[in-house]
Formats: C-alpha cells, structure tokens, sequence
C-alpha cells in the first residue's frame, strides 16, 4: 500500500474521531436550552428505538425551553416515556400534541463537572487519534520492512502522520474550551 492511501486512510479516521466528539458534546448541557441535548434520545416508534430527531420537529423557542413536535401525535406518551427514562433529569410537560422540556439553570458546581465531562471526552479522543497514529506507523514500518519503502519515503510518512496527528489534536482542544466556555458562562 502506497504511502499516500496509508497516510490519507487514517487522516479520514482521525477526522472522524474528531466529528464524534463534536456530536458527543452536543447532549452535554450548557445553561442554554439546546436541540442537540435529545435529538439523540431513542423512544419506541411501532416496536423499534427511533431518535426523536426522526419522531418529532425539535425547536428551541426561548433560551431555556425545548419544544418537541412528533409527527405522529400518538408517540406523545412514548417520547415522554423515553426522556423521563434518559440521564437528562428534565421532566417533560406534555401539552396536548407537543412536549416542553423547561431547561433550569445550572448551578456552580453542576457546570464544573459538565466541564470537567467535556475534558475527559476530549481525552478519550486524544487518545483514540494517539492509537490510529500508532497504526499507521506500524502499517508504515511493515511496508518498509517488506522493502515497498525508503528509509526516506517512511521518514516523510511518519512526519506527516505526526502534522495531522498534532493538527486533530489542537482542534480537539479548541472544541473542548468552546464548549467549556459554554457551559462556564450560560
């Protein structure tokens, strides 16, 4: 395998890792009502776990309320059911066809620890971008030891392996202050 394809292959899983942890910190709260903190919940849809962002229209018309509108009237009872069940700790008011979810603040020491869950994702995506440098290096050595590479072609390779490594890493970091700040600040 040439040097490019390994090198391009595990860039794409680093941004990936990188888009995951994004996603991820959506359902952290920050004192700010947000779509993002239930989209992902899953309630039974006709027998089978559906995201209620595939049930329902979910709005955000004031700071600290969620609006959800499911498409079938008849899955009120099962998207309260689901979010009751989640670890958001927002009872839902059921209003006829719709569901308000009324977001209280947060207090001091509930946002250092939303931080401090925002950190240690973070962490866990360093350490999987750490592990898919790790590989390519290996794959890199192999293809050297197979003598399918210069000593040189598997310097440049490592080197750029380590440019991407370094610039997924700094995003990551830039993502967690972002929402840190978020939460510190709301």
């Amino acid at each position: 395998m040439p040097t490019n394809k390994i090198i391009s292959e595990h860039e794409y899983k680093m941004k990936k890792a990188v888009e995951i942890l994004q996603d991820g910190l959506k359902s952290v709260r920050t004192g700010r009502a947000s779509t993002g903190l239930i989209e992902n919940i899953r309630a039974d849809f006709y027998g089978t776990p559906t995201p209620l962002k595939q049930m329902a229209t979910l709005a955000t018309p004031q700071a600290d309320m969620v609006v959800i509108k499911p498409f079938d009237p008849a899955s009120v009872k099962e998207i309260e059911k689901a979010i009751k069940n989640s670890d958001l700790s927002i009872a839902p008011v059921v209003d006829g066809k719709l569901i308000r979810l009324n977001i209280p603040p947060l207090s001091e020491e509930r946002r250092r620890q939303l931080a401090a869950q925002a950190k240690q994702m973070g962490e866990q995506t360093k350490v999987s971008l750490r592990n898919i440098r790790r590989d390519a290096n290996k794959q890199l050595e192999k293809q050297q030891k197979d003598k399918l590479l210069t000593e040189d072609d598997l310097d440049k390779g490592r080197k750029q392996i380590d440019d991407i490594t370094k610039e997924c890493t700094d995003r990551v970091d830039s993502i967690v202050k972002n929402k840190s700040d978020e939460i510190m600040l709301d």
